[in-house]
Parts: C-alpha cells; sequence; structure tokens
C-alpha cells in the first residue's frame, strides 16, 4: 500500500521549508530514501502520485491459455503443462488466482454421472 498523496506533499513541503532530510524523516516515520525518491519523482513528473503497478504474468500468458483452453476445453493440467513448458501446480495456481476450475468426472465408483463405454 502506497502513502497517501497529501501526505507526501506534506513531507515534501516541511523538507523544503528548510528542514532537513533526516529531520523530515523522522517527523514523518518514513526513509530518507523514500523522501528522496519522491522530490525525484516531483521534479521529474510534477506529481507525486503512486505509480501504477503493471500487471504481469509468472509463466502461463492468460491470452494464450484463454486460446489454447478454447481449442482444448478438457485438456488435462499435464496437458496444459507440457504447452506451456511449465508444471501442472503452475497451471493450477495460475488457473486457481483466475477462479478457472478443471474438475473432471471419469467414472469414479459411487459416482451418478459415470462414462460408459
Amino acid at each position: 500500500m502506497s502513502y497517501d498523496i497529501k501526505f507526501r506533499q506534506r513531507a515534501i513541503a516541511y523538507w523544503n521549508a528548510g528542514h532537513t532530510k533526516a529531520e523530515t524523516a523522522a517527523v514523518f516515520k518514513v526513509g530518507t530514501s523514500t523522501l528522496q525518491t519522491w522530490k525525484s519523482q516531483q521534479n521529474e513528473t510534477g506529481s507525486l502520485e503512486p505509480k501504477k503497478r503493471r500487471e504481469t504474468w509468472r509463466k502461463i500468458d492468460p491470452e494464450k491459455r484463454n486460446a489454447y483452453l478454447e481449442q482444448q476445453p478438457d485438456a488435462y493440467l499435464k496437458e496444459i503443462a507440457q504447452a506451456f513448458d511449465c508444471s501442472d501446480v503452475a497451471v493450477l495456481k495460475a488457473m486457481r488466482r483466475l477462479k478457472i476450475t478443471r474438475k473432471k468426472n471419469h467414472g469414479v465408483p459411487g459416482n451418478k454421472q459415470t462414462c460408459e463405454s
């Protein structure tokens, strides 16, 4: 979580009012490197707004995964993992993050939906 913009502005204004960086850091309970980062950001961009986080995917590109699942909706986790050159656990975690379930019923004894050959 980032600091509020008003808090950042007050800290920079306090520093610009003639107080040292160490005093400002002690008063506002932030690190001196944080203050320096804020001041540099204000000088470069003119704003103290927190930077937007980039959404990144770790091992599986979401667009490629969706295209693969459209082509092969009944693929097992191991098959998906082989297609993306990663482990089946990585596929499972990616699916859980996106709340996609991959449950399959294959003739389990006692299950009403059994596969008949």
